[in-house]
């Protein structure tokens, strides 16, 4: 059970989840509502972690990966894509009290997050699923309310803006193992240097959005937000441009993207249209 569990990839759905149920407080949520949205985005994200761990089963094993189960020979792969389907199925279903419309949004979500790791991580196209899926996050919250209503589009770019940061975030310190596998994503092909640097930049506009997307009065918390992602934004790039990217500039990547995402957090109901 343990390796399974490993390879949901549980931080990354834990954050995301979080996300989801913090979005669903803000807006409005019914305590019900509320639960059954988090365990779809918990059973979410368990399925995206798992389909990649099956699917890459082989190419973590050849440049052998030590964060992997499958790849470790601790569970086998057949195992992992059978509970990757289950926790897709589950969370479909989970969503359906929520509403129809919250429903397809969140099939489209999980189909998009499947299509990366089934082969667009592979191509020039591989931030189009991150621009999705995080792009479709507001709205299946938004969508999930008794009234459902479509998420201001400032919150759907913001989400857009996060989702290809932490696509870039995630391929930095895989690079050189990817290349060793013929994996050639958007990331791959730029570099590394162009790489941090666009990740950074995305961060920025993403503050820039959180910042002036909602309207009305510009809180403190907001301005100090924007602020910090401001300067970690830039003390990055003149880092990647000054040094060989490494384990700083990822945690700083992290910082920038926390901060992004609680700026976020504070717009509550203006995440309405």
């Amino acid at each position: 059970m343990l390796s399974l569990a490993l390879s949901t990839h549980p931080g990354p759905a834990i954050a995301v989840t979080i996300v989801a149920v913090l979005l669903g407080a803000g807006v409005g949520l019914d305590p019900w509502r509320l639960v059954l949205l988090g365990l779809a985005f918990l059973f979410d994200q368990a399925s995206v972690g798992l389909s990649n761990d099956w699917i890459d089963a082989e190419r973590d094993a050849a440049v052998g990966r030590q964060d992997k189960p499958v790849a470790l020979g601790w569970i086998a792969a057949r195992t992992v894509r059978s509970a990757a389907f289950a926790c897709a199925a589950a969370a479909i279903l989970l969503t359906i009290p929520l509403g129809i419309w919250a429903t397809v949004a969140h099939a489209v979500f999980i189909g998009s997050a499947w299509a990366y790791n089934a082969g667009l991580k592979s191509s020039a196209f591989s931030v189009l699923p991150y621009l999705v899926s995080f792009g479709l996050l507001p709205l299946v919250v938004t969508l999930s309310l008794e009234q459902p209503a479509i998420a201001a589009p400032w919150a759907i770019g913001l989400g857009s803006l996060l989702g290809a940061a932490a696509h870039f975030a995630n391929v930095l310190p895989d690079l050189d193992d990817d290349r060793i596998t013929g994996v050639r994503g958007l990331p791959h092909r730029l570099g590394r240097p162009v790489t941090g640097i666009t990740t950074y930049l995305l961060l920025a506009a993403a503050a820039v959005l959180a910042l002036l997307g909602p309207g009305g009065r510009i809180g403190a918390l907001q301005w100090i937000g924007f602020a910090i992602t401001g300067v970690i934004a830039v003390t990055g790039i003149v880092l990647t441009l000054s040094r060989p990217p490494g384990r700083l500039l990822f945690q700083l990547i992290i910082a920038a993207t926390l901060i992004d995402v609680a700026m976020l957090l504070v717009a509550g109901q203006r995440l309405l249209a």
